[in-house]
């Protein structure tokens, strides 16, 4: 059985998560104490006493969504499960890269702190927002959106069922309500600005000049690529690809059509919520698929 680990993006934040983690494993526990060293503040008590507005700060999320993800590897790590290859969504290509050994765990930190105040930059400077629209195919989402003023599109192509749009606050508000009138469902996110979209280029150009200060390894793990849609197989400029990412759609559909199709059938998401596992249901047949997130679904996952 091919395993891989998926790890989720910013809008999977909840209040008290990685907590129960933390008390499963001491190797869990140090991820956040990594985390806080790098970041200067208590990343745990944030993730166990943060209101949900805090934890929807940029600032705050990205290091909380990662610091979850990788308490919950230590988890399953320790009791033997491991995995051939990696995919994240969107902020969760960070988790995957520190699990491939692309990146030390305290230089992940590092990184996504950099990016996380960036892209925080250009949330406050009105950085537009995000909705899932359900039911409809790409395409059609595509054609709608061009017919409202002002900018959004879609970025996150996540089933045949669901995809993200973005752009100007007010214009994803009107696409919104066309989608609604149409009988379909479209849901803001708990994101603070329009992620893979232009409106994030001040980010990316911030960004990388930040990143071009790292070194990144060859991963032991396949790596696959939001941005690809497939298997990630140049690493000769990640900073660059990196960059890219913030404002480029995530091709998640295709992602798991080339994890498939190579053979992988148990998908094991790793951090807050199930939100990837319920993609995978969604759009594979024949794979398993879950997540793991507090010590109930640990134990699940370790039957």
């Amino acid at each position: 059985m091919k395993t891989v680990f998926l790890f989720a993006g910013q809008g999977s934040q909840t209040p008290g998560m990685a907590v129960e983690l933390v008390h499963e494993s001491a190797s869990a526990a140090k991820v956040f104490d990594c985390a806080s060293e790098v970041l200067g503040f208590d990343l745990l008590d944030k993730c166990a006493n943060g209101t949900p507005e805090e934890l929807a700060a940029t600032t705050v999320a990205q290091p909380a969504i990662m610091a979850t993800s990788l308490a919950a590897l230590a988890c399953v790590r320790e009791r033997g499960i491991e995995a051939e290859a990696v995919a994240g969504h969107s902020l969760g290509e960070y988790a995957a890269m520190v699990t491939a050994g692309m990146l030390s765990m305290e230089d992940g930190f590092k990184l996504i702190a950099h990016r996380a105040a960036a892209m925080g930059k250009c949330a406050a400077n009105g950085g537009g927002s995000m909705a899932a629209i359900m039911g409809l195919p790409a395409d059609e989402i595509a054609a709608v959106c061009e017919e409202i003023p002002g900018y959004v599109l879609p970025v996150n192509y996540n089933s045949t069922a669901q995809t993200v749009i973005a752009g100007e606050s007010d214009a994803v508000a009107a696409a919104c309500e066309k989608f609604v009138a149409m009988g379909k469902k479209a849901v803001p996110l708990k994101v603070a600005a329009a992620f893979h979209s232009k409106l994030m280029q001040p980010a990316a150009d911030e960004f990388y000049q930040a990143a071009k200060s790292f070194t990144f390894n060859k991963p032991t793990l396949e790596f696959y690529s939001n941005l690809t849609g497939g298997l990630l197989e140049d690493f000769s400029d990640m900073p660059g690809y990196l960059a890219k990412h913030i404002v480029s759609p995530v091709r998640f559909t295709s992602e798991l059509a080339a994890l498939q199709a190579a053979g992988y059938t148990r998908y094991l998401e790793l951090g807050p919520g199930k939100t990837l596992t319920s993609l995978v249901k969604r759009t594979l047949t024949g794979v398993t698929a879950q997540n793991v997130e507090n010590a109930k679904t640990l134990a699940k996952a370790c039957e």
